[in-house]
């Protein structure tokens, strides 16, 4: 991926708001008092009525970085040990790259363990769709994503062609033409941004390559020892926190919880993958491949989803009802079997049988859909110095889009939990980690990825049944909610 020199410049944490992008406000006098009499009040009768409300402490966005938590800085911040606990990050996903690169941002040491040898030693997924952490890039450094592709227009059709449904900032526009703050989504290759994200750390030698994490044990002197397997040989090294940023199938995770405890659970659905060069598709005259529309069509049974990849490619998804056996048994065949059960299925209106036929087999890839029963903070807390985030923490169905949203929201929220914590006190050296960071962390990251988990699951069954074929210029199951 190709990044503007403004990406590429050194950022360090915004002392303003230290770092959290934003400013406590003031709870005004007059507040205080009306709700100190109505306290005293409360506490001098019988207490047949509620009790007042307590004052509600709201923030403002700093105004020095903007929101984003950093500043731009003329060199790499230096990491200080002496402030801050070396983490060691496990896994160079998305979540653990981006965790990496808000800690150098805040001077918090890091090594960032990665199984794999290189970069790109194995696939790391198609597109994704940035939501929420759209606007959170600016918190890693990156104001601009070149390779990002953002939709406009969001159509859903029958298989006949028939449009149930649309929706995007062209459709706005044309019922409100004064309105220009509309959210529009980004698109964009997971390999490019987790790219955008390791730019970040340029010159910096934190990525350990090659690190199969085998176990950790806590030592008498509170550190957390780490044995990896490197090559033909088990290497040890120490921490003072450890993250597991390692995926669905996470070897922390197993490690802190037991898989026993907290098995996969499938969600009886296969999803097939593929991405298809627009080069292929030039005979097609179709205004649904004009790099800034996403559509889907659905029977009720079976669904795909299209969207812009890259500038000169869409990526689609298919997916449809299957018990687990015969998913894994489809996916074990490969991407040619994949491909051809992909197109017996999609006999649809155009260009969708056109852009099955012209992916290429080895642009596809399929797998059966799971999930995780949501974890409490009870069940996080097995260690004192061990936590979890994205996807290792909290995996879900990619039907909302929100698996690496999520991710980059939990990394931005543990570094900055981290810097809050440690900022003005070392007592983290001889107190609990858990107690200062890993606890009000994981609270926030479970309460607000929670939902996200459900409606995810919930999606895996709705986009397959007769509510996705309901008319409404609205996100589909959108109308389940009350």
């Amino acid at each position: 991926m190709k990044t503007t020199e403004q990406n590429k410049s050194c950022w360090t944490m915004c002392l303003d708001c230290q770092g959290l992008g934003k400013k406590k406000r003031r709870i005004r006098k007059q507040d205080r008092i009306r709700y100190q009499n109505a306290l005293d009040a409360f506490n001098k009768s019988t207490h047949q009525e509620k009790p007042p409300k307590p004052l509600q402490t709201s923030y403002y966005p700093c105004t020095s970085c903007h929101g984003s938590g950093i500043l731009p800085n003329t060199y790499q911040p230096i990491p200080d040990t002496d402030k801050y606990p070396h983490v060691a990050i496990i896994g160079a996903g998305i979540g653990g790259v981006a965790l990496a690169v808000a800690c150098l941002h805040r001077h918090i040491p890091f090594t960032l363990f990665e199984r794999d040898s290189d970069f790109n030693a194995r696939s790391q997924g198609y597109g994704l769709t940035l939501q929420q952490a759209s606007k959170a890039m600016s918190g890693f450094g990156i104001l601009e994503l070149e390779a990002g592709m953002v939709s406009t227009r969001h159509v859903v059709h029958t298989t006949n062609g028939t449009v149930i449904g649309e929706w995007g900032f062209r459709k706005w526009m044309q019922s409100e033409p004064q309105t220009t703050g509309k959210k529009t989504n980004v698109h964009i290759p997971r390999q490019s941004l987790r790219l955008a994200l390791l730019d970040q750390l340029s010159n910096q030698d934190t990525v350990q390559w090659g690190h199969k994490l085998v176990d950790y044990n806590i030592t008498e002197g509170q550190k957390t020892e780490l044995n990896f397997q490197v090559d033909d040989q088990i290497i040890t090294t120490t921490a003072d926190l450890v993250v597991g940023t390692d995926g669905i199938r996470s070897t922390v995770r197993e490690l802190l919880i037991g898989e026993a405890h907290s098995p996969l659970r499938y969600l009886d659905c296969i999803v097939i993958l593929g991405i298809c060069p627009l080069e292929k598709l030039k005979h097609i005259e179709s205004d649904l491949l004009d790099s800034a529309t996403v559509f889907q069509t659905a029977n009720g049974n079976e669904r795909i989803y299209m969207m812009p990849f890259s500038s000169d490619s869409i990526m689609w998804q298919l997916s449809f009802p299957m018990s687990e056996s015969d998913a894994k048994a489809l996916s074990s065949r490969g991407s040619k079997a994949l491909k051809i059960e992909a197109c017996k299925r999609t006999l649809w209106h155009a260009p969708i049988p056109e852009i099955m036929e012209a992916t290429h087999d080895s642009q596809i890839s399929g797998y059966p859909v799971y999930d995780r029963k949501l974890l409490t903070t009870e069940e996080l807390a097995q260690e004192h110095h061990v936590t979890l985030l994205g996807d290792a923490a909290h995996p879900m169905s990619p039907f909302k889009g929100q698996g690496a949203n999520q991710a980059l929201l939990d990394a931005l929220s543990l570094a900055r939990s981290i810097t809050k914590s440690c900022m003005s006190s070392d007592t983290w050296k001889t107190e609990s980690l858990r107690k200062q960071i890993l606890t009000p962390f994981e609270t926030e990251m479970l309460t607000r990825s929670a939902s996200k988990v459900k409606d995810s699951a919930a999606a895996a069954q709705f986009l397959h049944s007769d509510i996705v074929l309901k008319k409404g210029d609205a996100p589909r199951g959108s109308t389940l909610k009350p």
